[in-house]
């Protein structure tokens, strides 16, 4: 079955092919045709609809990081389109053992129609994309989890009924989640203040382009070291662990930097009143988050996480199909 046969959306068009490394990538009306073609697809699968738009595909997981969500959701989804996944773990791989990501991508090219990489390294990441002939989705790198930031408008999306307009508050580490998702907020008209300890900020080079992609937009990016500032009247809030994978050794530092970033019942008090919160999973509890929080009736981590399954099922239809 093909995509175009089975959805009309002029996005099929520009993306069949096309790499998604970061959301800068991809064209505003591209991100919002996406994100409707994973509305779409949500419903199917809640029907236990799911048409086989990777028929005959195989593509390959290349993990160099443990993963829950990455792993499951993709696996699943390229299931449920009818295609089959090969799970491969770096150190199962020649890379593992030395061998140049641009060998690596040249060769997989040869038996696979698509790759996606969950890997430490984006330099890495882009070396695979140039030197492959098939396309490479971004799993997650040390700048940019653009898989996550579609979930994540999937769900306020859903919860909010609309996007433009909608404030979201990200306070905690400026990582490649906070990256991600100013980028895709920006493409889609959704305010972002984000809430950094010093030392902590989303990179500037990434953050100056967001807030030119969102003026274009009419929205704003804004930075503040305030948490209060940050979700003042906010309609989303969202926060990430503190010490992420790798970084295990920084913890204490971490710790003592982050003091005061917790999302809780004294914080939130700040936003609206039917604010939603949202975390990319896992959590700390009782460290970035408090547990009255992210288990309280404003969270929607759960469903949250469930929509990487729907997202990246509108972006392997697309890209793949």
């Amino acid at each position: 079955m093909k995509l175009l046969e089975y959805v009309n959306l002029e996005v099929v068009k520009s993306i069949k092919g096309k790499d998604l490394l970061t959301w800068f990538d991809y064209s505003s009306k591209e991100v919002k045709e996406l994100l409707e073609l994973a509305v779409h697809l949500k419903s199917l699968a809640k029907s236990d609809v799911h048409p086989p738009l990777l028929e005959g595909k195989t593509v390959g997981l290349i993990f160099e990081k443990h993963s829950t969500r990455t792993r499951i959701s993709f696996e699943v989804g390229i299931n449920h389109l009818g295609g089959r996944a090969i799970y491969m773990h770096a150190r199962d791989l020649q890379i593992g053992r030395g061998e140049p990501i641009s060998d690596t991508g040249k060769v997989l090219s040869g038996y696979l129609d698509g790759i996606m990489i969950r890997a430490n390294s984006h330099k890495m990441v882009e070396e695979l994309a140039h030197a492959a002939t098939i396309p490479v989705i971004n799993g997650l790198t040390d700048l940019y989890h653009p898989c996550q930031a579609l979930a994540d408008l999937l769900t306020i999306h859903e919860v909010k009924g609309y996007l433009p307009g909608q404030k979201l508050a990200y306070v905690g580490d400026g990582n490649n989640v906070a990256h991600s998702l100013i980028i895709a907020c920006a493409h889609l008209g959704v305010d972002v203040s984000i809430a950094s300890p010093v030392g902590f900020e989303v990179d500037n080079s990434i953050l100056a382009k967001a807030q030119q992609l969102a003026v274009s937009n009419g929205s704003t990016i804004t930075t503040t070291t305030n948490p209060i500032e940050a979700v003042k009247n906010a309609d989303v809030i969202y926060t990430d662990v503190w010490t992420s994978m790798g970084q295990e050794e920084e913890t204490a530092a971490r710790l003592l930097a982050f003091e005061g970033y917790q999302i809780n019942d004294e914080l939130v008090k700040h936003a609206k009143s039917d604010y939603l919160f949202l975390h990319c999973l896992p959590a700390h509890r009782e460290e970035e988050v408090a547990t009255s929080i992210i288990d309280g009736p404003h969270s929607n981590v759960f469903d949250q996480a469930e929509n990487r399954l729907h997202a990246q099922k509108a972006i392997l239809a697309s890209v793949f199909s």
